[in-house]
């Protein structure tokens, strides 16, 4: 029976796969790890496995399991619209390939139901988790309707989700964090996107991400509740683009109290001097909470962002790690500054 290392560096994006391992090292070389096993289900599209889509396995899962089921996907475009149910809980979804591991559907939120009524936003994912403690590794996350206005990749409610080497493909709304405060961890992922394609309530931390920007929009906006500390920290991160990449902001704030922070991060010269946007709501800039540490590259000018946002002194960067971020959880991943 197959069984899996994953072994993820900040040097080598490849992924060697023969065993399950669960501790962590120190940053720089990180080793995620679970209990060696054998994997629960294999899905393979032309049949060699326990079953032939992603949705079958997931459903093959007992309700309420306390113990992790390990779910190996073989390479292959699944176009399938996935939901992970929250009765279907401590799941870990393991792609063989990330580039060729491919979950993708083509809804939007025009696109109309049978009683043609629009889907909306959140009717538009390719995927959807609600069940607490998932782990996705090597996986690719894709809507491909192209750009048509908001049409989500993926949207994730669970809490104590972990998203690991995988990749988020769109255009406007790219990933939706939909759990108000449920703490999601990405590390080493690629996600891209035109218009607010980071977006929703959850408190989430992305490690060494690469953010790609495609034409013109913003990164981020977050919809962190009031009582919710922490919305979006983006650290040790990459901003990329394309030749046609122009004129994007860090973020806006889809509700009054968007908590956002770059930190370690490299800025490009397509991000705006300004930095962050009001959503055209001056009251905004007295609740919302933008920031930044110790960015660089040609668009991290500090002394151009607009007056609301804040540039944090060391002191207070200093405190910021896994748990001020996430109380109990800790994402089995200690990273030293």
């Amino acid at each position: 029976m197959a069984v899996l290392i994953l072994v993820i560096s900040m040097t080598n994006y490849s992924v060697e796969m023969r065993a399950i391992i669960l501790s962590v090292f120190l940053f720089p070389v990180f080793l995620f790890a679970f209990t060696a096993k054998s994997y629960d289900f294999i899905v393979a599209k032309d049949g060699s496995g326990d079953f032939r889509t992603i949705q079958e396995a997931i459903n093959a899962v007992p309700d309420f399991r306390k113990k992790e089921t390990v779910i190996y996907i073989k390479k292959g475009l699944y176009q399938e619209k996935i939901t992970i149910a929250g009765n279907k809980q401590h799941l870990t979804l393991i792609g063989e390939d990330r580039f060729e591991t491919i979950i993708s559907y083509n809804d939007y939120a025009q696109k109309k139901n049978r009683f043609g009524e629009e889907i909306g936003t959140s009717g538009s994912a390719s995927f959807y988790s609600y069940g607490n403690g998932l782990t996705a590794i090597n996986l690719t996350f894709e809507n491909s309707s192209g750009p048509i206005g908001q049409a989500v990749a993926a949207w994730i409610a669970g809490d104590c989700s972990r998203f690991i080497h995988c990749r988020f493909l769109g255009f406007q709304d790219t990933l939706y964090t939909y759990g108000k405060g449920a703490r999601q961890f990405y590390y080493q992922c690629y996600i891209e996107g035109t218009v607010d394609y980071i977006f929703g309530s959850s408190t989430a931390w992305f490690e060494q991400c690469e953010l790609h920007c495609k034409d013109s929009g913003y990164i981020t906006a977050a919809s962190t509740p009031e009582n919710i500390a922490y919305g979006y920290i983006f650290n040790n991160c990459k901003i990329t683009g394309t030749q046609d990449s122009n004129s994007f902001y860090l973020g806006r704030p889809w509700r009054p109290h968007a908590k956002v922070i770059f930190m370690r991060c490299y800025l490009p010269p397509f991000i705006r001097p300004e930095g962050w946007h009001n959503w055209n709501n001056e009251s905004n800039e007295r609740t919302a909470y933008f920031a930044e540490y110790r960015n660089h590259g040609p668009g991290a000018l500090s002394q151009s962002r607009v007056k609301w946002a804040q540039q944090l002194p060391t002191n207070e960067a200093d405190m910021i790690d896994f748990k001020q971020v996430f109380n109990d959880w800790q994402p089995n991943i200690t990273i030293e500054q």
